[in-house]
């Protein structure tokens, strides 16, 4: 057995210098790329065509909820032209996050054809506020990072704000907050106690050290850091 194995390996190694293994072997690795740059393109094309806002309202249930609510807001229709569609908030535009968030995403498909969770209006407004949650703590644990593709305290001219916006907008920068914690229904409507719910989320997050401050800082009170930013309107 100890002698097969340094044949073999000096058969293979004169074959790999022979010429038919040399285009054997480019043949193969030509072959591997190709294969490789299909399978990748057919990936990232597959991911897009699930990340465009005709795919997230092809189940009724968003249809004729959260999208129905979401026409006329001024994500939909502004004076700028410069649209924000479901995904441009709902899923992140970095490749890893984006891959986690499809993956966690795939529950819903689960809801849609098994549970059918929210099949109905009735349903729907059931869970309401549970579903708002879910993305006050995403958007909350990620510093409103889809908020802030297109918007960032860093590139704001508060002199062209509104004085209400510009001094909420201050304040925001000088305390950390982030945008989830003015902005909770901005493009949805908002449930009933919805307030209470999110200052909710907000402690647990806190409580189980899972909220970090843009400045690092550890939420220690965490009614005290959105304390006045719930009342501020949206």
């Amino acid at each position: 057995m100890s002698d097969a194995n340094p044949g073999f390996i000096r058969r293979t190694w004169r074959w790999f210098w022979t010429p038919t293994g040399a285009i054997s072997l480019g043949a193969l690795l030509v072959s591997g790329f190709v294969a490789g740059v299909v399978f990748w393109g057919g990936f990232n094309w597959a991911l897009e065509m699930t990340n465009k806002e005709e795919f997230c309202i092809s189940c009724h249930e968003m249809q004729d909820n959260a999208f129905a609510e979401y026409q006329g807001s001024v994500h939909q229709n502004n004076s700028s032209g410069v649209r924000a569609t479901c995904p441009d908030c709902h899923v992140p535009k970095d490749w890893g996050p984006k891959i986690i968030r499809k993956i966690k995403a795939t529950k819903e498909l689960y809801g849609h054809f098994i549970t059918k969770s929210i099949w109905t209006r009735e349903k729907f407004e059931d869970l309401r506020i549970d579903l708002a949650a879910n993305e006050w703590r995403r958007m909350k644990s990620t510093n409103s990072q889809e908020c802030r593709n297109c918007h960032n305290f860093e590139y704001m001219d508060f002199t062209a704000q509104e004085n209400r916006a510009a001094d909420n907008h201050q304040v925001a920068l000088d305390e950390g907050k982030t945008c989830i914690d003015c902005h909770q229904g901005i493009a949805h409507e908002l449930p009933e106690g919805w307030q209470d719910r999110y200052e909710q989320v907000v402690q647990e997050m806190a409580a189980a050290g899972e909220l970090t401050l843009p400045d690092g800082r550890q939420v220690a009170d965490a009614k005290g850091e959105i304390e006045g930013f719930l009342t501020s309107g949206n």
